[in-house]
């Protein structure tokens, strides 16, 4: 094997300022504590919240927290307050002596009405039902927008005059003029028919929940339609009662039947449905959809089940005919994305796409031709802010100078030089006014809290909004240790980015264990210029002697589609090859003992881990993993169709690389954890992991948490989580 290289960079200090904690002679500070980690909310950093620019451009709105939240409206050019959009105590309804608490709020498009959301009530991820309000900002009044219970997915209508949501799998929508509420669709019910939402798969993989949308002229509803009869039930015990609950919803496992997606329109006007010819083929998807700026005219896109075509097409919506206007094909897959915004000219459209190997930005016009790339590079566009029609400049974020960092930028519609809109290397991002002429520049970076500061449109600082300062006091009291960045060759001449976190008081000559963290998915990232996941946790380790290293392995993002897609059809196989090559190299340097090498790793991490543990038998010593897929046979539809195709395609694919089918090589410690009550990666897989283990004759340790989701949260379980993953190192690491 080709030897590898390890090559601590100069990005530790490029990506990075001078850590807020830094001293040139660090004496012993105070040692962290898991409670306070996980517990406390000592560490969380400030930003500001609830950020929207009113039409006018100058000024935007934000919600300030308190024992009574408020949303006060600022000047752009000054930092002044111009006005108080509400104040909790407005907010009494009228029949009704206590002011409602509201968790989100929505601006009508004239800006006159508010709507709020409240006591909301988690679905799944994505998906919440709540209580919805709506404000008059003329007369301070507050008025239910419906008494028939909880709505979800609320949305005004362009002209301000009704509201939408769902209820029960149907459709509503209320008149404001005298909230009369109309219900338009009436075959919605539990586990069959969806109208106007999302069903589990789409929300967690396609990212979004309401599946609705108003014309511009508000006259029309284009919305979905999920059949979902024939998708396969999953059944998931709940055990807070006496006799344990099944809790049933469809849950399409890769290669089983999906939903069948139909799209719609509805006319308010005559209270006609029309349904839109959508093809042939109902084995796709329809990821995404909407309105041109034209109220006769939608579009969508519509996918192939394996996800390597996507065409734009767009739907008359007095004929219901629809047209193809683009296409976008991979040998691998293509990703969905968002950067979708027609122009006001009503003649031209931009939209991203790999095809150059590389995401960047494209003009067309609405027949399907190209005009001209909008951004060209070695480079990735991870973000499209906008683009400002009157003085033709586009607004967007990129992976530059590094895959790592995050640099926003302006650049003319002709082309020419990008004029940088953040001045400091790291991660950033913008929230930009309506008329682009002011932002908000959200930056931190791997050693520094998010600064929050207002910018005008050609880059000026104006004002300072947040700096975290008390963030930075409280991190000085502690004996912290830079995150610094490195750079991995895998042994097949590729170069892996990773950071590492060396113990406090670092002494070469000593020989200290490892804790590796992985995630490790397609197009995915751990190593940033950010604080990033687990932070303060991996300082912890650190003042208790451990060296914490993060590598990106190959199928990672932001660095171009080959190196993300060169995993196609083997998940894991790669991936845990670069981390066993990580965790060798590691074992060669002169302070890391190699017989004490651990790996930790979350969902498509814990897939990582547990893999790692077994192929990697003679490398790793132990290893935690969360919530993990096993096999992807027992995963969903989209996300692993998507690199995988289906198991009837692929089947060794699935199994070459399933930590199931690898039990009988374990060696190290081994800890699985897994919540009971995860709708995203069943319980089922840690109960078949569990199983091959037992059969194997495997000694390994084995931590469920009832009724607790993918994330394991939820009053002190974070901290008896990591209190169980802690002592497990501490056990077997040192």
């Amino acid at each position: 094997m080709r030897k590898l290289l390890f090559v601590a960079l100069l990005l530790g200090i490029q990506l990075a300022d001078k850590p807020a904690f830094a001293k040139k002679k660090q004496p012993q500070g105070q040692q962290l504590q898991l409670q306070e980690i996980f517990a406390s909310g000592k560490f969380g950093q400030r930003s500001v919240y609830g950020v929207n620019s009113m039409k006018n451009g100058s000024q935007y709105a934000s919600i300030v927290y308190g024992q009574q939240p408020a949303i006060l409206i600022y000047n752009y050019a000054t930092g002044e307050v111009a006005d108080t959009l509400l104040k909790t105590e407005w907010l009494v309804p009228r029949d009704s002596s206590k002011s409602i608490r509201f968790a989100g709020y929505q601006l009508s498009a004239d800006e006159k009405l508010v709507l709020l959301s409240t006591a909301p009530e988690q679905i799944y991820r994505y998906s919440s039902r709540e209580h919805n309000f709506v404000y008059d900002r003329a007369s301070r009044s507050l008025r239910a927008l419906s008494p028939n219970g909880k709505q979800a997915f609320a949305q005004f209508s362009p002209d301000g005059s009704r509201v939408a949501f769902m209820r029960d799998n149907n459709l509503f929508v209320v008149n404001l003029a005298n909230y009369t509420e109309e219900q338009i669709t009436f075959d919605g019910k539990n586990n069959e028919i969806i109208n106007g939402g999302t069903d589990w798969v789409y929300e967690e993989e396609f990212g979004f929940t309401r599946a609705f949308f108003w014309s511009p002229d508000s006259k029309k509803l284009l919305y979905y339609k999920f059949d979902e009869r024939e998708v396969p039930q999953f059944v998931m015990p709940i055990y807070d009662n006496l006799y344990p609950t099944n809790y049933t919803f469809k849950y399409p496992k890769a290669g089983e039947k999906n939903a069948v997606v139909s799209m719609h329109l509805y006319d308010l006007t005559n209270k006609v449905h029309t349904r839109i010819s959508t093809g042939d083929n109902t084995d796709q998807y329809i990821a995404r959809a909407g309105w041109t700026n034209d109220a006769n005219t939608a579009w969508m896109q519509r996918v192939n089940r394996h996800q390597n075509k996507v065409e734009l097409m767009f739907i008359n919506a007095t004929t219901a005919s629809t047209r193809v206007v683009l296409t976008e094909t991979s040998e691998q897959w293509v990703d969905i994305h968002d950067d979708l915004t027609f122009l006001a000219d009503g003649n031209h459209f931009v939209w991203s796409s790999e095809r150059s190997g590389y995401n960047h930005l494209y003009l067309y016009r609405m027949n399907g031709e190209l005009v001209r790339a909008l951004t060209e590079g070695a480079y990735e566009v991870t973000n499209f802010y906008g683009l400002d029609e009157k003085n033709q400049r586009i607004y967007y974020a990129t992976a530059y100078p590094t895959a790592m960092e995050r640099t926003i930028y302006s650049r003319a519609v002709s082309g020419g030089d990008a004029l940088k809109l953040s001045p400091n290397r790291g991660k950033n991002s913008a929230n930009f006014s309506a008329d682009f002429s002011h932002y908000l520049l959200y930056h931190t970076d791997a050693n520094n809290p998010q600064t929050v500061t207002l910018h005008a449109g050609d880059g000026k600082q104006l004002r300072l909004l947040q700096d975290n300062a008390e963030l930075k006091k409280t991190l000085a009291a502690y004996n912290l240790s830079p995150k610094e960045f490195i750079e991995v060759d895998n042994g097949s001449g590729t170069r892996l980015n990773g950071y590492m976190i060396k113990p406090a008081n670092f002494n070469p000559k000593k020989k200290y264990p490892v804790l590796m963290f992985v995630y490790g998915g397609p197009g995915s990232q751990t190593v940033d210029a950010s604080f990033g996941q687990y932070y303060m946790w991996f300082q912890y380790l650190a003042q208790q002697g451990y060296v914490v290293v993060s590598v990106d392995n190959r199928g990672t993002g932001y660095r171009g589609a080959a190196f993300k897609k060169s995993t196609y059809l083997q998940l894991g196989k790669y991936e845990v090859e670069d981390q066993i090559a990580v965790a060798k190299y590691l074992g060669s340097l002169s302070y890391v003992n190699k017989d004490k090498i651990g790996i930790f790793g979350w969902s498509y991490g814990g897939y990582m881990s547990s893999l790692a543990i077994t192929k990697g038998a003679d490398v790793f010593k132990a290893a935690v993993a969360v919530a993990p897929v096993i096999n992807w046979r027992y995963y969903d539809s989209i996300y692993t169709e998507r690199y995988m195709r289906t198991p009837q395609e692929n089947a060794a694919g699935y199994d070459d690389n399933s930590p199931s089918s690898h039990a009988d090589k374990l060696k190290g410690a081994y800890l699985l954890i897994h919540g009971t009550a995860d709708d995203n990666v069943h319980f089922q897989n840690a109960l078949v992991m569990n199983d091959k283990l037992v059969n194997a004759n495997k000694q390994f340790e084995f931590m469920a948490y009832t009724d607790k989701n993918h994330g394991i949260g939820g009053g002190v379980t974070r901290l008896q989580l990591f209190t169980k993953i802690t002592n497990f190192l501490e056990k077997e690491l040192k």
